[in-house]
């Protein structure tokens, strides 16, 4: 194989591993501190979903009601301007105690996909 091609196939290697590890490695959170005395802090760290824990206050994000909607049981939600159906899987049933629609957000091929979903009163 010509030196050339193996440089080239090298390098291609090296960034499908680079995304790969990417992929796989921690998720950081947004938790700073600033939310460490909030009476909702322990409720919030038990809220999971069928994809899994929601993790905190710190990584959901308050929803606006015109940016999402609600038909028969079945939600979508606005994130980053995208329309996205929020799976059965994903809406938490118990009580809202924060009062705010809430969704815990992830990207897949650049596209937001959501892991918890916690509406709000739609009033």
């Amino acid at each position: 194989m010509p030196e050339r091609v193996k440089e080239m196939f090298s390098a291609r290697w090296a960034a499908a591993l680079a995304g790969l590890l990417a992929l796989v490695g921690p998720a950081l959170g947004r938790d700073d501190g600033r939310y460490a005395n909030s009476p909702l802090r322990s409720w919030f760290e038990s809220l999971q979903s069928e994809f899994g824990q929601c993790c905190t206050n710190a990584d959901g994000y308050i929803v606006s009601e015109p940016d999402w909607e609600s038909d028969k049981g079945n939600y979508r939600v606005r994130i980053d301007g995208e329309w996205v159906i929020v799976p059965n899987g994903a809406v938490l049933t118990q009580p809202n105690r924060a009062g705010h629609t809430m969704v815990w957000k992830y990207y897949i091929d650049g596209h937001p996909r959501v892991r918890c979903f916690l509406p709000g009163s739609m009033t």
